[in-house]
């Protein structure tokens, strides 16, 4: 069957009043109306299809968009204090409390106490100097533990004020200590600390990494350590400060923020796990961390009369040192070590760190306007 409402191409020219007559004309206007009919047919239909079309797309964006929020919700809803309660559960039982006794103490009364941590299963245990400085005795209480243990003295390393301490005992829970240079800016960090030996989960508390490898000028060292917003206190200095995976990253330690930054708010530092494993095994093998020096004291050149050269301006010599031999003597600039240019104490701190005492370095000396290649044996500071 024909559509009566099927729109045909029509030759317009071809059709007159002459030769259609009055009846013809009103069919033509018939077919006139029927065409605006079917073209007003046609548009009712694409608009109703486009507003149809765009309300599907719009409910289909919608909906895609709520389930784009509902996973975004979803993952912002996530609870993080459940992640931290991980932690805290993994990590705890690691963290002992240690509490010394010093002879000047006459009434025996406690006078300092902090963290430590767990390293190894058979009683090591990492913790801050100044918690054992000048102890007569040591004590530590294992996490819920019910009795003090007594602790010996293994190794101290004063500068990065890292110290080791031993209990007896076996089968210990045993810390995991992560990479520290994997952290980001912003990752959070959980504090554990347990003065004290008593539920751990009461002195846990996080925030975020606000800094990454700062130096801070420590004794005669320069250590990389971990910035962070997470409060510390002389209950968790010496304890772990953690990832979410529940690996050591740093050990928290109160004595570096007191040095500079002791009246800012929000500021806490921890000695990088990276740089923890290595203060643990030298200490463990040595007896404290020796670490190579030229036998130098200096400070960062300033532009003077030194014709604006940077460097390390050397104030004095140590006597037998691998700088004395060498010759190198005060008011000398040390411009370069093994090609790299030293620009400020700093620099030369982070060169030597990589090598080893009796490893030999060569270095560059500008004096008097000239520059000198010396070759320096590198020895134990400690030994100056």
């Amino acid at each position: 069957m024909q559509d009566n409402h099927e729109v045909k191409e029509v030759n317009w020219e071809s059709i007159s009043d002459e030769k259609y007559g009055a009846i013809k004309f009103r069919k033509r206007k018939n077919n006139i109306k029927s065409f605006f009919r079917g073209v007003a047919f046609i548009l009712i239909a694409a608009v109703s299809g486009a507003v149809s079309s765009s309300y599907m797309i719009e409910k289909k964006y919608s909906q895609k968009a709520k389930v784009e929020d509902k996973s975004i919700d979803e993952e912002l809803q996530e609870n993080p204090y459940s992640d931290i309660a991980k932690v805290a559960n993994i990590v705890g039982p690691t963290v002992v409390g240690i509490i010394k006794t010093s002879p000047n103490d006459s009434q025996n009364v406690n006078n300092s106490s902090g963290s430590g941590i767990i390293f190894r299963s058979n009683g090591y245990i990492v913790t801050n100097y100044n918690i054992i400085d000048g102890a007569e005795e040591i004590n530590v209480k294992l996490a819920r533990g019910q009795k003090y243990l007594k602790a010996k003295f293994i190794g101290s390393d004063p500068d990065s004020g890292l110290a080791i301490i031993k209990v007896e005992a076996q089968n210990l829970p045993v810390a995991k200590f992560g990479d520290s240079s994997k952290m980001r800016v912003g990752d959070i960090a959980i504090a554990i600390g347990n003065p004290l030996g008593e539920e751990f989960t009461g002195s846990v508390t996080a925030g975020v990494i606000s800094a990454l490898n700062r130096k801070i000028q420590y004794g005669k060292s320069t250590y990389k350590v971990l910035q962070t917003d997470v409060a510390m206190n002389e209950g968790n200095s010496g304890g772990a400060l953690c990832n979410l995976k529940g690996e050591i990253i740093g050990i928290n330690n109160l004595n570096l923020k007191d040095t500079q930054f002791k009246n800012e708010d929000g500021m806490g530092f921890a000695i990088a796990s990276n740089e923890v494993k290595n203060i643990i095994n030298e200490i463990m093998e040595y007896g404290k961390a020796a670490r190579p020096d030229l036998g130098i004291y200096g400070r960062d050149a300033v532009s003077n009369n030194n014709d604006g050269v940077k460097g390390v301006y050397v104030t004095s010599v140590t006597k037998g040192s691998g700088a004395e031999k060498a010759g190198i003597m005060p008011t000398d600039i040390i411009v370069e070590i093994e090609k790299k240019k030293i620009t400020k104490f700093e620099d030369m701190a982070g060169i030597l760190g990589k090598y080893k005492i009796g490893d030999t370095v060569k270095c560059k000396i500008w004096r008097n306007g000239n520059n000198i290649d010396m070759t320096i044996e590198l020895a134990d500071m400690e030994n100056k």
